[in-house]
């Protein structure tokens, strides 16, 4: 990641440009959990997930969080219930069999309690993969481009000024189609 083209920076441009223009529309305070809307956070975004609220296939189980989770599961590569590697066509933002199949693999991959569910602890592991992306970006809306850099592949998001978090839809980042990290919206494919 640290070699980009020009392609890849005006495409990064670009986007940033739209989410900033969506982000100064979405207001909500930079306090994380499930009462703030959306998984959010602020400081240092290494520590921004471990107080976010539980998604499971019985909470919040058709959202844009569970598509930002399942996005997860799939930069890790974590294995569904038939032993196949979590797919990008996987990522739909309903937490079901699947879902929790992947995140109980991901959970005993790393070390943490199997429940299948993505509560604090899951949440708080997966947040110390998040980078930084790009210092020349940070300021042009006041978010942050941040990379989650899983074990099998990486993908981008962005934290906005009042915290929000903000990802893409789907395996490429310049699809244009971005969302809302939000327990109560689903909006993904």
């Amino acid at each position: 990641m640290t070699f980009r083209t020009t392609k890849t920076r005006v495409t990064t441009a670009v986007v940033t440009a739209a989410v900033a223009g969506a982000l100064a529309i979405a207001a909500a305070p930079a306090s994380a959990s499930i009462s703030s809307g959306s998984v959010s956070g602020g400081g240092d975004f290494t520590n921004d997930w471990g107080d976010e609220g539980t998604i499971s296939a019985s909470s919040h189980a058709n959202s844009n969080a569970t598509c930002l989770w399942q996005q997860i599961l799939w930069a890790e590569g974590a294995k569904k219930s038939n032993g196949k590697a979590y797919t990008a066509a996987d990522v739909d933002g309903r937490f079901g069999a699947n879902t929790t199949a992947a995140t109980k693999n991901l959970q005993s991959r790393w070390h943490l309690g199997v429940d299948g569910k993505a509560g604090n602890q899951t949440w708080g592991y997966a947040d110390s993969k998040l980078r930084f992306y790009d210092y020349a970006y940070e300021y042009a809306f006041g978010g942050k481009i941040l990379t989650y850099s899983g074990a099998a592949r990486s993908f981008y998001l962005v934290r906005a000024e009042n915290g929000v978090y903000v990802f893409w839809e789907g395996s490429t980042n310049d699809n244009g189609k971005y969302r809302f990290a939000s327990y109560t919206s689903h909006t993904c494919a």
